[in-house]
């Protein structure tokens, strides 16, 4: 009697690419991902050195100009997306937008180019392609053009104010958080590990279609 046995690549776990990984919701998403057995390689792509102790973890150092030119290192079944940054700290909207759009949306569009199936963004509350507001308009336009490339499954994670350890200091934020509280839920700050959590359960469950994980929803995960 012959006895069928599974094909070997029903077994190959998923290859993770992370981008933004330096960052609040980044960081958390690395610790999750290299944590987690059923997730295999791990690919970090970041513009500048970052120390990973970590076998199943691949740093790759790229010009975001130039991301082409090294199309084989956005090769991966999962991708998170957590980029981003402040009109404040790059200086002006065009540097903003630069960043929070078009880099994200080239990774996407190399990235599904070489078969990635799920791709999973870290957007903000309010993202809204017909905003008046700046900020929250190229998030919404950055969501709109993500979702037209054709992945098979699409989070978009839209937090409030992101609750973390960061690097440096920001007033508005500090206040942000301390008063929290006296927010309706939908505004109520939100620790980056639960967005991170969030996009990693949202990967592994690989929903058919385009969802969003508001900031209620990320809130109440453990």
């Amino acid at each position: 009697m012959t006895i069928d046995t599974p094909s070997s690549t029903e077994f190959k776990s998923p290859t993770a690419l992370l981008v933004g990984a330096t960052g609040l919701v980044g960081a958390q998403c690395l610790r999750l991902l290299t944590q987690d057995a059923a997730v295999g390689a791990v690919r970090v792509l970041v513009r500048r050195p970052l120390q990973v102790n970590a076998a199943k973890v691949e740093v790759c150092v790229a010009d975001f100009e130039r991301l082409e030119t090294h199309a084989e290192w956005l090769q991966a079944d999962w991708v998170f997306c957590a980029l981003g940054t402040t009109i404040r700290k790059a200086g002006s909207q065009a540097a903003f937008r630069q960043v929070d759009f078009d880099y994200p949306l080239q990774v996407a569009q190399l990235a599904k180019a070489q078969g990635a199936k799920r791709f999973l963004l870290v957007s903000a509350l309010g993202a809204d392609a017909r905003s008046r507001v700046f900020y929250s308009r190229v998030k919404g336009e950055l969501e709109e053009a993500i979702a037209a490339i054709g992945f098979e499954s699409v989070t978009f994670a839209r937090p409030s104010l992101l609750a973390g350890e960061r690097e440096e200091i920001r007033l508005g934020e500090r206040l942000g958080l301390k008063f929290g509280w006296l927010m309706p839920e939908r505004y109520r700050p939100v620790q980056a590990a639960q967005v991170a959590q969030g996009l990693v359960e949202a990967a592994k469950r690989g929903r058919p279609g385009v969802h969003g994980l508001n900031n209620i929803e990320l809130r109440r995960l453990s």
